[in-house]
């Protein structure tokens, strides 16, 4: 049986940065924050899939997070290939992008997670209380109650500029996907065993997490850190599960730090 393509998004040339976005959204998460990253001419092949069961992608077979790992993996095979490649994983993606790694560490040459997810199961994670540091009752009060809800179950800064992001970034990924895909997945959402195993991953790497994520967490993170020894670690304030919005100018340093070292590591 041939297994379904995934729907995917792409521009550029170059080295490709496979970004993987969270659950249950779609790719336009990923390309909305690192798109205004990169340069017009930088050699960087950008790949923004949608998820098997999320965004355009079809769900058909797919009943849990190791079966969507398989069909991750076996893109990787039709689109890449061997070459070398970086991967950048937000939320529910970056749980899949360290176990990636695990699979593919000598292609590999860099790993960005945003607001991973670490632990599957909510009840597990070490959670900050739920903040929001830049209330806006105005804004929320003029909203159709459902989108109130939905943009407010987690925005850390309730802003005009934050609910057009939301609105053109998370909302129309949350609208798709298949639903029954989704509700399997999501009665099967940890791998089988830990993600980092053997020697540690030593090329580039960079976390960053939100100081009142809600949803994932920031303390959870940091025990990540010993099993990537070349990694960038760095909790922001006043930013929780969509930090890539709520602070996006040091959103954009940092992932410009994080392909500056990866191209002084392939210099060297």
């Amino acid at each position: 049986m041939t297994t379904p393509a995934l729907h995917a998004i792409e521009h550029g040339s170059g080295l490709p940065p496979l970004a993987l976005h969270g659950f249950p959204v779609d790719h336009r998460v990923m390309s909305g924050c690192l798109e205004p990253v990169f340069g017009r001419d930088e050699p960087i092949r950008r790949i923004y899939p949608d998820l098997p069961g999320l965004g355009a992608s079809p769900g058909d077979g797919v009943s849990s997070t190791p079966e969507v790992l398989d069909r991750l993996d076996a893109y990787v095979d039709e689109v890449i290939g061997d070459e070398p490649f970086l991967v950048v994983g937000e939320s529910y993606g970056g749980y899949l992008s360290r176990a990636l790694v695990q699979r593919r560490r000598g292609q590999v040459r860099g790993l960005a997670l945003i607001c991973p997810m670490v632990i599957a199961e909510a009840p597990g994670r070490a959670l900050p209380a739920r903040t929001v540091r830049r209330p806006d009752p105005e804004l929320i009060g003029s909203l159709d109650p459902a989108e109130a809800a939905e943009f407010t179950d987690v925005a850390v800064i309730e802003s005009a500029e934050t609910l057009a992001r939301f609105r053109a970034e998370v909302a129309p990924g949350v609208a798709v996907g298949d639903r029954a895909a989704i509700a399997r997945i999501r009665s099967a959402y940890g791998l089988d065993e830990p993600i980092e195993r053997g020697e540690p991953f030593t090329a580039p790497t960079l976390i960053v997490a939100g100081r009142q994520d809600w949803i994932v967490g920031y303390l959870d993170q940091w025990n990540l850190v010993e099993h990537y020894p070349a990694a960038s670690f760095a909790v922001l304030d006043v930013a929780g599960h969509n930090l890539q919005f709520e602070r996006p100018t040091l959103f954009g340093a940092l992932v410009r730090d994080w392909l500056d070292r990866v191209a002084d590591e392939s210099r060297s």
